[in-house]
């Protein structure tokens, strides 16, 4: 069975090299290498899945791969419960992707780049999943972070796509650099990075230097997975093509830091300052973003606040300890979340490459299975029941009341509350109304083809049945959580059919009074272009700006750093180290050139040199 958990990185990687070096040859028909490896790498995801999932996890080792002194690591793979779902929700929703991924890029010149790029980045998420140690975690956490940066500018050649990719590879590199401090000071106490030895000696660590290592972690985790203070680069992110948004920002590489503080979750009890800062750290980032989103234009930069929001739910949930809640809203979300960026997709792609919600509306009638589809989706997001996103949300709220973290319960409650206004001001605002973009536009608009809603019906069952499957609550938990016992402890707080119904039904009351306000404001009554996305209030235009976070760093950070590179540039490199340089090389040649005045070529010359270094030399011998 080693040899399968091996064959699911393997899969996407050859299918990358293979676009990679023939991609010339392979043109147009790039997909039919891309797609089969990612089928066979979720045919792999599943028979590592069904080993584990009633089994111990299982270990396997590659290879060596650094030995030095006592330093010794080995390319290793860790499989157990949790990595099994991570693998069935990377290489299933990837696939899905793959194949939406044939109908909307057809025609880009990029076409075998796009699918190379692709791949390589489910093989390196893969690899990040299946690592067994934290090294190699590390190395493909910033394997994933290039990866990105490569799908972000992909359409290079617009200064946007350009400038988002490098602002989203820099402020990760922020992220990252507390992420590498975390793991050379965890090898520095424990003498180790295997996970098995790490967990197992986690309780010899001081609790100061546990907190330590945990909090640079989570830098790390901040950054990969958009939370405040550095989710800045995934709005911007939205420049990339849409299945880019769909498979790295909804579904895969943003909950990567979920995954890493799930997974590290001994590190962060050992502390427990850790866990509350992870906690009050995202519930502030899923309820500040959830209020951008309240008011964007974009169909796609709705969403991408929106993932930082629900991204803010999951830390909240593995801050608060219920672990496993926060690993099935991660699942949920990539269900709902990737159907709902698919479904911007399908929008953009039948409205001719139109994104602004104010030249949107009427498109029901034509985009009927989008349009299904895509309202489902957000019925997901949103938290009614019976969908996915109830139950995940739900569980993650009562996580909040029963640990007796009455104040972060009220601030994800209203989350909820804008999660569902957002959601249905995007489906009001899009399929519904009267239209408001050109005669030209509408005659225009068509349904995407098949290969791009086959993708959308089966993210939309899953919305459906995820919940009922696994997510029924119970006095021994969910389905989910038990199957996840192995690797988590079970959640602190314990299931009471009273409070569990009454924050049911009060999770439900704020997503369906949501929805309702966004019903009055977007659907109820004609909606005029002019009037969205109209700042009426500060704290309107205050929304709109995104609270000005943008411009708070660039006034204070990038504006000095770029005068004090410019200074250093100018002043000291050029003026004063090439300036010692140059100066040296100067005297040089001036010392040359006055010696090169004793060489004239002329025997008469020297023979008098010589005679008058002969005559100084008696005189000194006589003298003395």
């Amino acid at each position: 069975m080693s040899s399968a958990v091996w064959l699911i990185p393997a899969f996407p990687l050859a299918g990358a090299l293979l676009n990679i070096l023939f991609g010339r040859i392979t043109g147009r028909r790039a997909h039919w290498i891309a797609v089969p490896a990612l089928a066979g790498s979720f045919v792999a995801s599943w028979m590592v899945f069904s080993q584990v999932s009633g089994g111990r996890p299982l270990t396997a080792q590659l290879a060596p791969w650094i030995v030095a002194g006592e330093f010794d690591t080995w390319i290793t793979a860790h499989v157990d419960q949790l990595t099994g779902v991570m693998l069935l929700v990377v290489t299933g929703v990837g696939f899905l992707i793959h194949l939406y991924s044939v109908g909307y890029m057809h025609g880009d010149p990029g076409y075998a780049r796009f699918f190379a790029y692709l791949n390589l980045f489910v093989f390196s998420m893969t690899m990040l999943v299946l690592a067994g140690n934290f090294l190699l975690l590390y190395v493909f956490w910033e394997a994933v972070g290039l990866c990105s940066y490569l799908l972000i500018g992909f359409w290079y050649t617009r200064p946007a796509a350009a400038e988002a990719g490098k602002k989203a590879f820099i402020v990760n590199r922020v992220g990252d650099f507390g992420f590498g401090l975390g793991v050379l000071w965890l090898w520095t106490a424990l003498g180790t990075l295997d996970y098995t030895d790490v967990f197992a000696k986690t309780g010899d660590l001081a609790p100061g230097v546990a907190t330590g290592i945990a909090l640079l972690l989570f830098m790390g985790a901040c950054g990969k997975s958009a939370q405040l203070p550095l989710h800045v680069w995934l709005p911007d992110a939205m420049e990339g093509p849409t299945p880019v948004s769909a498979l790295i920002h909804a579904a895969t590489m943003v909950t990567a830091g979920v995954y890493m503080v799930a997974r590290s979750h001994t590190l962060f009890e050992r502390s427990g300052v850790a866990l509350e800062v992870v906690a009050i750290v995202g519930t502030v980032t899923a309820v500040f973003a959830a209020s951008i989103g309240l008011v964007q234009t974009d169909i796609k930069r709705v969403l991408a606040y929106s993932t930082i929001s629900q991204l803010g739910y999951m830390f909240a949930a593995v801050g608060l300890g219920a672990y496993a809640a926060g690993i099935f809203h991660l699942v949920t979300h990539a269900f709902f979340k990737a159907l709902l960026f698919l479904g911007a997709g399908s929008v953009i792609h039948g409205m001719g490459g139109e994104q602004d919600l104010r030249k949107m509306g009427g498109l029901a009638p034509k985009m009927v299975t989008t349009t299904i589809t895509m309202t489902i989706g957000a019925v997901g997001l949103a938290g009614l029941p019976p969908f996915a996103g109830f139950f995940s949300k739900d569980e993650i709220l009562h996580a909040a009341y029963a640990s007796h973290h009455r104040l972060l319960w009220a601030f994800l409650l209203l989350g909820a509350f804008m999660t569902a206004f957002y959601s249905f001001r995007l489906i009001f605002l899009t399929f519904f109304g009267g239209p408001r973009m050109s005669r030209e536009v509408a005659h225009h608009v068509h349904e995407s083809p098949w290969v791009m809603t086959l993708p959308l019906v089966v993210l939309a069952v899953l919305t459906f049945l995820a919940g009922w499957a696994v997510g029924m609550p119970s006095e021994a938990g969910t389905r989910f959580a038990r199957f996840l016992t192995p690797v988590f402890p079970p959640a602190a707080h314990e299931w009471s059919g009273a409070v569990t119904l009454m924050l049911a039904v009060l999770s439900t009351i704020a997503a369906s009074a949501g929805i309702v306000l966004a019903w009055f404001r977007y659907a109820a009554a004609p909606v005029k272009a002019a009037t969205i996305g109209q700042p009426r209030t500060p704290f309107h235009k205050l929304l709109l700006n995104a609270y000005y976070v943008d411009l708070i760093y660039d006034r204070l950070i990038v504006r000095p750093l770029y005068v004090l590179s410019v200074f250093l540039a100018y002043r000291v490199d050029l003026g004063i180290i090439d300036g010692l340089v140059n100066a040296v090389g100067r005297a040089v040649v001036a010392w040359a050139a006055g010696f090169r005045r004793l060489q004239t070529g002329y025997v008469v010359n020297y023979a008098l040199t010589m005679l008058v270094g002969a005559v100084l030399l008696v005189g000194f011998l006589l003298i003395r």
